[in-house]
């Protein structure tokens, strides 16, 4: 799989082809990118549900012909009633059940914020229409879900609300089984009939209170109630012959464009040999030792993000790299599971989306009236009062999710991103560099061969992990060089499931989507 897709009218890259087909349909009926992602984020909400979900968090950039782009913040902060002492008999946050369902969801408050900045008219009915439907009627389960439901079977099986929603007839369903979710078709159906505002200060916002309360959950109707995702500026970064654009804390947007940046004052003149793989991970390490220090909310930060991103501090970090030993690495990593989506109209609209529930199948806990499954995202937070992301009420927790956006001086308007946890920032440093910088097609930087520093969903290991289609005598001089390898199967859904989408200045589009996934590219 190595052809890139083109299209002139509208293109969406999805790891689940349903989703990107729901965006499509949305696209021919006359919807815009904004509209498109919003019912894609719908779709696989429900046919994708070990990855992402409605009782999850979500983050966007969306960037308009003529205007700035835009971020949206739907990350939820952690309950009022989720304090320390709430937690003083445990020496961690669980990360499964009840006392892991510790934040709002804030997805829907981002589909919300989304759609007003839409320039299109389409009725959410509509852009719900495909999801209610696979809900209710049931689609084939996963290879992914199947498996990951087996693998996290014994630490979820006894969770408040999961296996009736998630089990059948006490196991895990088979790929292929008919895998339906009518309380979740309900909630959807209410929510295209009444409005999204109904997740939080009304029915919904009530039935899904009661059950996490009946559960033993520190979220309530008044944390719901108070939700609102923010409009934010996203950081950036000027490149050669480019600007790239992330989120802003509390994600770790500002790692991904600081590998950018350091890689660009470092880079190698080919894809794939040694300086290129060698670099990227060094800079990964350079930039994921500031995430770990700085990276929080950002209301608890020290200093702005930005000041990681001017030229002269990228300058002295990247005279710290070593073009021909590796740094030491046994940080701790940051593990999650995400999905990421793009989009681009016929009118230059772009998005970059994703959506997450943390872990696989997120806290496990469903809620039985509304079908939500909630995320375990607040179980990153930390119980040490020394530690940079301590828990408290109203605080949002660190985030792994980054929707990538690059504006070319050419004209060129890419969106890209991937699922991946602690892999994010480093497959779209590979996936950026291998287009912008050596010239691959979209799809052949996406199916290409690729590494992952330390932890993401599925590992424990802090290793640099490969997969085995890179060269052998490659895979010798980074052991030689002193990276700790671990070489895995040759498409890996360790390395995550990417995505890309570019508008060329005379507005044809190329696409790509993972071999590792599910997706696809749909365009017209």
């Amino acid at each position: 799989m190595i052809n890139t897709p083109s299209a002139t009218r509208g293109m969406v890259t999805a790891p689940h082809h349903l989703a990107a087909q729901s965006g499509l349909a949305v696209l021919r009926d006359g919807g815009d990118a904004i509209e498109a992602m919003v019912a894609a984020a719908a779709t696989i909400a429900v046919v994708y549900p070990h990855m992402n979900g409605i009782g999850g968090d979500g983050f966007w950039i969306v960037s308009r012909p003529g205007q700035a782009p835009v971020a949206i913040d739907a990350c939820g902060p952690a309950a009022a009633a989720a304090t320390p002492e709430a937690y003083a008999d445990r020496s961690a946050i669980p990360s499964r059940g009840p006392g892991a369902a510790l934040t709002v969801p804030g997805t829907i408050g981002g589909w919300q914020t989304a759609l007003q900045l839409s320039g299109g008219q389409t009725p959410l009915a509509r852009l719900l229409a495909d999801a209610i439907g696979y809900a209710g009627h049931g689609v084939p389960v996963t290879a992914g879900q199947a498996e990951l439901g087996r693998a996290k079977l014994a630490e979820l099986r006894d969770v408040p609300g999961f296996a009736p929603v998630f089990l059948a007839d006490s196991r895990v369903p088979a790929p292929g089984d008919r895998f339906r979710q009518p309380a979740l078709a309900e909630t959807l159906a209410r929510l295209a009939e009444t409005g999204l505002d109904d997740f939080y200060r009304g029915q919904i916002a009530r039935a899904l209170a009661a059950d996490l309360a009946a559960a033993g959950s520190p979220l309530t109707a008044d944390d719901l109630a108070a939700y609102t995702a923010q409009q934010r500026t996203p950081l950036s970064v000027r490149l050669d012959g480019a600007r790239a654009y992330n989120m802003p804390p509390p994600t770790q947007g500002l790692a991904q464009l600081m590998i950018l940046g350091l890689f660009d004052r470092i880079q190698p003149k080919a894809a794939d040999d040694f300086a290129f793989v060698h670099r990227l991970v060094e800079a990964t390490k350079q930039a994921f030792l500031v995430r770990n220090a700085e990276v929080r909310d950002p209301a608890a930060m020290a200093q702005p993000a930005d000041a990681f991103l001017e030229s002269g501090y990228l300058d002295a970090l990247a005279g710290r790299i070593d073009p021909a030993r590796a740094l030491a690495w046994e940080r701790p990593g940051q593990v999650g599971d995400t999905i990421w989506m793009g989009a681009i109209d016929q009118d230059g609209t772009a998005v970059s989306f994703i959506q997450s529930l943390y872990w696989e199948f997120g806290s496990g806990v469903v809620s039985p009236e509304t079908g939500v499954l909630l995320q375990n995202r607040g179980a990153s937070f930390s119980l040490d009062p020394a530690n940079n992301n301590r828990l408290a009420p109203g605080r949002k927790p660190f985030h792994t999710l980054v929707p990538g956006y690059a504006e070319f001086d050419d004209g060129r308007r890419l969106v890209y991103g991937t699922m991946g946890g602690e892999g994010q920032p480093q497959t779209m440093g590979a996936v950026f560099a291998r287009y912008a910088r050596c010239g691959q097609g979209l799809q052949e930087a996406i199916t290409a061969p690729r590494w992952l520093l330390g932890r993401t969903w599925g590992a424990e290991s802090t290793t640099l992990k490969l997969e085995s289609r890179f060269d052998r005598a490659l895979i010798d001089q980074l052991r030689a060089a002193g990276h700790a390898v671990e070489v895995l199967e040759p498409f890996s859904n360790t390395m995550g499931h990417a995505g890309a989408v570019v508008r060329h200045p005379d507005g044809s589009l190329d696409g790509a989507s993972d071999p590792r996934s599910d997706g696809g590219v749909a365009a017209w």
